[in-house]
Formats: C-alpha cells, structure tokens, sequence
C-alpha cells in the first residue's frame, strides 16, 4: 500500500441513531448520524406495517384464497 493516500480508519466509530440507539463499527469517520437502524427500522422490529391503497391488499388475497380451493 503507498503511504499518505488512505483515509484514517477508526475501529470504534460510533454510530448514533434518531431513535436514541448507540453502537460500535469500524469506518473512515469518527462520527455516523443515521435515521434509521435495526432496532427502529419496521422489518427487524417485527412492526412491519401494510400501506393499504383502495383495497390493493384485500383484494390481491381474495384472488390467492380462490386459487388454493
């Protein structure tokens, strides 16, 4: 590797999260604000929410209902 081109690497930056969650990873930054991690974020909190627009959920299942008889 030449010298003096590389970023300074940290082993412990921190990573700050909206929600208020705190963590360690290795990074080129000393400091990461994030909006969302994985102890907010719907698919790994188990909260996942279905956005439904003019019946599109309902009806796709009416149609999987019918198949499987």
């Amino acid at each position: 590797m030449q010298t003096e081109i590389h970023p300074r690497y940290y082993d412990e930056a921190l990573v700050t999260c909206a929600c208020g969650n705190k963590f360690t990873v290795g990074s080129t930054k000393e400091k990461l604000p994030v909006e969302i991690c994985s102890a907010c974020h719907p698919f790994f909190s188990g909260q996942d929410k279905i956005i439904d627009t003019a019946g599109r959920v309902e009806k796709f299942k009416r149609r999987q209902s019918r198949k499987k008889k």
